[in-house]
């Protein structure tokens, strides 16, 4: 559906929240609650949401449920990703990355190799028409130092109320031996990548941080989908105004993640979805 210049445009939106992730020994607790408030939250602003839940989100469905909302919009139009889940990072191959590593975006099926990389988002986010506004909210970790999840003395009771990191390390799905030696040759590389995708970025922490699975009373949430949810209550006028609110909870001691918005200063000053 069209929209002219000055209307209100169609609101379109993609919710993706993976717990489950088999053959990795690294499952989450809090991201299809995350996918689910999500989905509340911009019905409550006026969007279509559709999602994807745990063993739905396979790379194959996130790509085509992606291209689907990106190719369906029309300038005028607003359009908003949500994804709760892993990130991590492969060896970069093409040589275009300046700290070496291509980021993804951990769909289900990563442990039989189902990677989404920043260089696929990007040419997905590319497809984006002028005029079509673009949101990318990621509760999810992108980078960091490779670092397995240790054993823990706590009873497992307690332990599931521990933070986790939303980080898969790439030893727990990269298969090749040649590709675990080179993840281990640039895990210390703390650079930042410059941001190209085509949209606004709203991330749950920096390049060198870790995202927090948490517990909020008793329901699992991610700690930068939490907050961001309760600031969004707040009717910020504008991105970097509801990322400020964000900041005013994270990072904490027990959550130490820093919440960041990526993309033009003009998309940051604008109006939110």
């Amino acid at each position: 559906m069209s929209s002219d210049k000055g209307t209100a445009g169609t609101k379109r939106a993609l919710c993706v929240g993976i717990n489950d992730y088999p053959g990795t020994s690294s499952d989450l607790a809090g991201c299809v609650n995350d996918a689910k408030d999500w989905k509340a939250a911009l019905e409550a602003r006026g969007y279509g949401v559709s999602t994807l839940l745990d063993s739905q989100a396979t790379k194959s469905n996130m790509v085509t449920a992606l291209k689907s909302l990106i190719d369906g919009a029309q300038s005028g139009d607003s359009v908003v990703f949500t994804f709760s889940g892993h990130g991590s990072w492969i060896p970069d191959a093409s040589g275009d990355e300046p700290d070496d590593r291509d980021e993804m975006l951990c769909p289900h099926d990563i442990g039989s190799g189902g990677m989404l990389l920043d260089d696929e988002l990007a040419t997905i986010f590319g497809r984006k028409r002028d005029g079509v506004r673009l949101y990318f909210i990621s509760d999810s970790c992108h980078s960091g130092t490779v670092a397995k999840f240790a054993p823990s003395i706590l009873p497992p009771e307690i332990l599931k109320l521990q933070p986790r990191p939303r980080f898969l390390p790439p030893h727990a799905f990269l298969k090749e031996k040649s590709l675990r030696d080179a993840a281990d040759r640039v895990a210390m590389f703390f650079g930042a990548k410059k941001q190209k995708y085509p949209a606004l970025l709203a991330a749950g922490c920096r390049d060198i941080e870790y995202s927090y699975d948490a517990h909020f009373g008793s329901r699992p949430n991610g700690a930068f989908s939490y907050f961001a949810l309760k600031a969004l209550k707040g009717n910020p006028t504008s991105p970097r105004v509801w990322m400020n609110a964000i900041r005013e909870s994270l990072p904490t001691a027990t959550y130490p993640q820093t919440p960041s918005l990526y993309g033009s200063t003009t998309a940051k000053k604008g109006p939110m979805f």
